[in-house]
């Protein structure tokens, strides 16, 4: 016998524990992206002719059964049997995240959880501190944010194909109490190279599923200038023109040209312009010419030595194409002469042939009316003979 004050106690445990043979509805965890959708699927193998039911984490009844119980076009059924119960939830939102709770109201209610979690995109990457130029051997501190991240995003940088380290990295709740905002920092020296390179920030979060999320921003590095003088034309002659061009480069670019000639007190022009101009040449105006190049980063000097020619051509551009004819000319003369000298002294070892017929068998004869009988005999049926002379 149960004592009447057990009583009540035995009758809940009975109730919240499940009668032997009965199955508890299986469901499994889910994960989704903030504006994804998730799909809840609960199961049960004796459903014991009861409906099974899903509830959100403020306990509020989505479906049971077939039966729409809130009001939320989100929430959509996708299957429901005596066995399971099968509902989508689209355009996830973080407050969307909890437990789920499917339950089968059997005696007892049986009953199973699926955690929903919520993954927060992070934004875009913002790189601060490259809005003003930087000069060359400084140091450049730019800082990479990005926000909205759940759980807490990483950020790598790059400066071209280098990678470089961040110096350090913090992490911020957002006011929502749900997402992060993440900021790394990063320090290195620049030079007149890193002028126009781009620096990327970059963050990872498994929110963005293998694609890449990144902000690129160009470096202005200032640095000294540099400057060369080009006369045109190249060869000046008395009474031509001449310009003389001051070519300033750098970052700024030199906006102020000074020309000097050594061994004048006067300067011969101070301006923005960069061309010293000679409208008629004139052998005195033969000496050294100096250009002083100035930008906010400094000063550079350039020199040019003019040597004024007489009216006279000079050799001109054209003059390398006259030395190759000429190299072409003297390479087939000296072909020419080789093969005279080889000619002849093949023809000094090998001289022309003649032909003689003497007559043959006149050395034989007893005299001498006998040998001219016997020469004309020998000329008309004789081989000749040759006879070879140096």
């Amino acid at each position: 016998a149960v004592a009447p004050e057990h009583a009540s106690t035995l009758v809940l445990l009975l109730a919240a524990s499940p009668l032997p043979g009965l199955h508890q509805p299986t469901t499994s965890d889910e994960t989704v992206v903030a504006g994804g959708t998730v799909v809840l699927k609960c199961q049960v193998e004796d459903p014991d002719d009861s409906s099974l039911q899903w509830s959100n984490p403020a306990q509020q009844t989505l479906y049971f059964g077939e039966k729409r119980a809130l009001r939320d076009n989100r929430i959509q059924l996708q299957k429901s049997t005596p066995n399971e119960l099968t509902i989508s939830i689209s355009d996830v939102v973080l407050s969307d995240e909890g437990e789920y709770t499917c339950s089968i109201f059997t005696m007892p209610v049986r009953t199973a959880k699926a955690l929903v979690t919520v993954l927060g995109i992070p934004q875009k990457p913002q790189i601060f501190g490259h809005e003003q130029p930087i000069d060359e051997e400084k140091i450049a501190r730019l800082t990479c944010r990005s926000s909205g991240s759940k759980p807490a995003a990483q950020l790598r940088w790059r400066k071209g194909n280098k990678e470089l380290k961040g110096r350090c990295t913090e992490v911020v709740e957002d006011p929502n109490g749900k997402t992060f905002t993440v900021s790394s920092r990063v320090e290195f020296r620049v030079t007149k190279e890193d002028n126009d390179a781009e620096v990327t920030c970059t963050v990872d979060h498994e929110s963005l599923q293998n694609t890449e999320r990144s902000t690129t921003q160009k470096l202005q590095v200032h640095y000294k200038p540099t400057a060369k003088i080009e006369p045109h034309p190249l060869y000046p002659r008395e009474g031509e023109k001449l310009r003389l061009q001051c070519d300033g480069q750098g970052n700024p670019v030199p906006q102020e040209f000074l020309w000097e000639k050594e061994g004048s007190d006067t300067p011969l022009q101070l301006s923005s312009d960069s061309v010293l101009f000679f409208p008629f040449l004139n052998k005195s105006d033969s000496g050294t010419y100096v250009c002083t190049a100035t930008s906010s980063m400094g000063s550079v000097v350039a020199k040019y030595n003019l040597d004024v020619s007489d009216a006279s051509p000079v050799p001109s551009t054209s003059g390398p194409y006259h030395a190759v004819i000429g190299g072409v000319v003297a390479v087939i003369v000296f072909l020419l002469l080789s093969l005279l000298i080889v000619l002849g002294h093949y023809l000094i070892r090998h001289k022309g042939t003649y032909l003689t017929h003497e007559a043959k068998g006149s050395d034989d004869a007893p005299d001498a009316d006998t040998a001219i009988i016997n020469a004309e005999g020998g000329q008309a049926s004789g081989d000749d003979k040759k006879e070879y002379f140096i």
